[in-house]
């Protein structure tokens, strides 16, 4: 039997009936990632596997440099075939990674191949993938239309222009692609040449002088309603904890100005800095009907001669142990006081901290159905046990019916099925649940709530224009 069959990850009888009766067809919302709205927007044609998996995909080179590759092949200047057949070297070492399962339903679902990847199969693979990529239903759009991608929601700076997402709107293509709001660069206050160079952007972006804080602010906002102009409902922010030391307007404009004129804010600064634009984004994101993701925990850029040499997300970014439960509650409490906490995703880098998120979400709900979620299994507890301890904590704590499900958030074409990936993890619990009694022995009841769970409670979560 090949490695990847129809029953793959489906260890028992109701997971196999709830996956291919009502998990495998759902259209596909990834309402999360970081794809380039360029490439759809050209269509791009890839030329080989190794551009496909491994120009961006820091999952792969992390794996890469501790199978001992040398940089050259990881991220340095090598060619994509030398690329490949270096991961190609790599993958036989992931046993128990998701990686292996992430890179065999690759070659499965994209090229009809089974035999797996090794030093000894490469070159084939690399012959057929090559050959099979001519085909124009591996451009980005044929890839969109045959995994029925419905919608995208890419990960967009507020200084980026937005003639992109005006092309693709332009386009005859089904799925629809919206950029998500991610304003993280706007508090780096303890940063000033790096802040006022962003800000200096922002405000050329949005035509509004950010010389103040009342005009930065205003730029966010004005940046804000570009982004919704062209569809997008979906902002997207990233912090080791979340900012909870709320300064008066006074403070708030004295560490503004502070950096403004090149002086680092302290790290107790840059809390209240944060704080205060988190809290004006929240008031803009619920007056225009937003939902709000929160990714919160990683501890980044651990490796200074690479970030040096490199930059930024590389594989050099870890789980951080912050603790979260105070801030988050005084965060979310804030919000709420003041009338401005928009529906709102959580998720947790730190799988310690599940039942601290999914508890913390019961205290905010209200008025939306699920205003408030735990989201999927994030980055390094993107794999099917750490996607089942968030659907464990979170059914036991909370509404698992009203889970808006998965996203990718992957930088490659290549990641769509890790919705399938999902799926099949998704319903053997359920499916396991089903056998041992815990829920109801009713496939109709039990893959309502899978299909639901695998598309339209995101679709209807997020408000976005998608077609049927």
């Amino acid at each position: 039997m090949a490695f990847i069959h129809d029953d793959f990850l489906l260890g028992n009888d109701p997971a196999q009936r709830l996956y291919h009766e009502y998990a495998k067809s759902e259209p596909i919302l990834d309402y999360h990632n970081h794809l380039p709205p360029a490439e759809v927007a050209d269509n791009r044609r890839f030329t080989n596997l190794g551009e496909m998996w491994l120009e961006g995909d820091h999952y792969k080179w992390r794996a890469m440099r501790a199978n001992g590759e040398p940089e050259a092949v990881i991220t340095g200047d090598a060619d994509p075939k030398e690329k490949f057949l270096a991961w190609a070297r790599t993958i036989p070492h992931t046993l128990g990674n998701p990686l292996y399962h992430w890179t065999h339903l690759e070659l499965a679902r994209y090229f009809g191949i089974t035999e797996l990847l090794s030093p000894d199969t490469a070159e084939s693979i690399w012959e057929q993938t090559t050959e099979r990529l001519s085909d124009s239903a591996l451009s980005v759009h044929g890839i969109l239309e045959q995994f029925d991608v419905r919608g995208l929601c890419t990960t967009d700076d507020p200084v980026d222009p937005l003639d992109q997402h005006e092309a693709i709107a332009a386009l005859d293509i089904r799925t629809r692609v919206y950029p998500t709001f991610r304003p993280d660069k706007s508090w780096g206050v303890d940063n000033p040449e790096a802040f006022n160079g962003w800000a200096d952007k922002l405000a050329t972006a949005a035509g509004v002088t950010t010389d103040t804080l009342p005009g930065f602010l205003a730029a966010l906002e004005k940046r804000v309603n570009d982004f919704h102009a062209i569809g997008s409902r979906l902002s997207d922010h990233s912090f080791p904890y979340c900012f909870d030391v709320f300064p008066s307007n006074p403070e708030a404009t004295r560490i503004f100005d502070k950096a403004r004129i090149g002086r680092a804010a302290t790290p107790e600064e840059q809390r209240q800095f944060g704080a205060h634009v988190m809290v004006h984004l929240g008031r803009l994101y619920t007056a225009k009907g937003w939902a709000m993701q929160l990714h919160i925990g990683p501890q980044r850029n651990n490796n200074t001669r690479l970030f040096n040499t490199i930059g930024p997300d590389i594989g050099c970014d870890s789980i951080g142990d912050c603790p979260q439960a105070a801030a988050l509650g005084a965060f979310l409490d804030r919000l709420e006081q003041d009338g401005a906490l928009p529906k709102t995703i959580l998720y947790n880098n730190n799988p310690m901290d599940n039942f601290t998120f999914a508890t913390m979400i019961g205290n905010f709900q209200g008025g939306t159905p699920g205003k408030l979620q735990f989201g999927s299994g994030w980055w390094h507890a993107d794999q099917q046990e750490g996607m089942e301890w968030q659907m464990k904590a979170l059914a036991n704590t909370g509404l698992l019916s009203r889970f808006v499900g998965m996203l990718t958030d992957s930088r490659s074409f290549l990641s769509f099925p890790r919705h399938e990936y999902f799926r099949r993890t998704l319903c053997n619990l359920i499916g396991g649940w089903q056998r041992d009694g815990i829920v109801p022995d009713d496939d109709e009841f039990v893959g309502g709530m899978i299909q639901r769970i695998c598309y339209q409670n995101a679709a209807d979560y997020l408000e976005l224009a998608l077609e049927n």
